[in-house]
């Protein structure tokens, strides 16, 4: 369908997992797309895109750092003469970590530098270019995690929820210019982020009981939660703002409950 042809994107964690899904999802649909991240991955990302007769520029960065975010922006503008959407997808779990009483203000830190504030420096300078021209879609990965507790470690989850409450913040600030902002919280998806999990569940024989607490009992892939992505980026979702998109196999539509029925 080309949803984003002649369109300029910039997909920041776009080295593995969902990031990789969709910067290439993004550049099938038409668009140029800037694959940023710190991780050499990001090489192989903009190889696949580039193999596949798309348009891709690799820019090894850290989402963290606003200097960065920025340069990708002026990058974008300069290279593609504009920008229509931001997937801001770069994020870190910060592993199982210390216990939730252990943790010290540096171990949140490192979370919510990357996680929120990253996410926040993705808005700030999308809507410096998106604003002038009355168009844009930013879209952000939050999380289950940071809907309730259960999905995540503490730091982990509290930097998602403040997407969320960003995502919503952000849409208002932005009334009347026309740019959009919302957020897809993913449920337990197979990347490099959760592949511990997938590992040790592999390892015991376990594999098939990740994911059983949600009603479609799986868990989900990249492509999934990329295909939301595109979604929200494209003008299919043009009058979708300011919201948390779960895509989580139905996880968050239900508190625990013991017996259920098949």
């Amino acid at each position: 369908m080309k949803r984003l042809l002649g369109r300029g994107a910039i997909v920041t964690g776009a080295g593995s997992g969902i990031g990789r899904a969709a910067a290439k999802l993004f550049a099938a649909e038409g668009a140029s797309v800037i694959c940023f991240d710190r991780a050499d991955g990001v090489e192989e990302t903009g190889r696949a895109i580039r193999d596949a007769g798309d348009t891709a520029i690799v820019l090894k960065a850290d989402a963290a750092r606003e200097s960065d975010v920025a340069g990708a922006v002026d990058l974008a503008m300069r290279e593609f003469g504009r920008l229509d959407a931001v997937y801001a997808n770069a994020g870190i779990s910060g592993g199982l970590g210390p216990s939730f009483f252990e943790a010290t203000a540096a171990d949140w830190m490192q979370i919510l530098e990357v996680n929120l504030i990253g996410v926040f420096l993705a808005i700030k300078h999308a809507a410096r270019v998106m604003v002038p021209a009355q168009k844009g879609a930013i879209v952000c990965t939050a999380s289950v995690a940071g809907l309730r507790s259960g999905a995540g470690p503490g730091p982990y989850s509290a930097s998602k929820a403040g997407v969320i409450n960003l995502v919503t913040t952000a849409a208002n600030f932005l009334y009347g210019t026309g740019v959009r902002v919302n957020a897809i919280c993913p449920g337990i998806i197979e990347t490099g982020m959760t592949q511990p999990i997938f590992e040790r569940a592999r390892a015991r024989g376990t594999e098939g009981k990740i994911g059983q607490l949600n009603p479609l009992r799986r868990y989900g892939h990249p492509e999934e939660i990329a295909a939301a992505a595109l979604f929200l980026a494209s003008d299919e979702a043009s009058y979708v703002n300011g919201q948390a998109l779960p895509v989580d196999g139905g996880l968050s539509s239900s508190l625990p409950v013991v017996g259920r029925d098949k």
